[in-house]
């Protein structure tokens, strides 16, 4: 199986992210978060098949997430306009993204990248 990994190749965790994957020989193809920002769709999609609340598609620790104020803001915004909101600007998505047919990861944690990828780690 074929992964998409969404990183911005500057972020730490996503280089390590992506070391992880090599290391475990998992097939992916790389994708740039500013360059190619994720779609309001696919957020949806994404979120809906993770089964993680919207918020933590968010980069919470993110300058541009501080700066925008968007922890007193997004309470009262609906989750159309934070999917919409979240496709203006890969920075305010929260990084690394995997995807697969049956496996949506946000962020890296290498134990559950192993339990979840158990599969396709070799």
């Amino acid at each position: 199986m074929r992964y998409l990994f969404i990183e911005y190749p500057k972020c730490s965790t996503c280089q390590k992210a992506k070391k992880w994957l090599e290391e475990h020989h998992v097939d992916f193809e790389d994708r740039h978060i500013v360059e190619q920002n994720p779609t309001a769709e696919e957020l949806a999609d994404w979120q809906a098949r993770s089964g993680l609340e919207l918020k933590r598609f968010f980069n919470t620790s993110g300058l541009v997430y501080k700066s925008m104020n968007l922890k007193e803001k997004l309470p009262a915004m609906t989750s159309e306009e934070q999917f919409a909101l979240l496709a203006t600007n890969g920075m305010l998505v929260k990084r690394p993204l995997l995807i697969g047919e049956d496996v949506v990861l946000v962020g890296f944690r290498p134990a559950e990248w192993e339990e979840r990828l158990s599969g396709a780690v070799l």
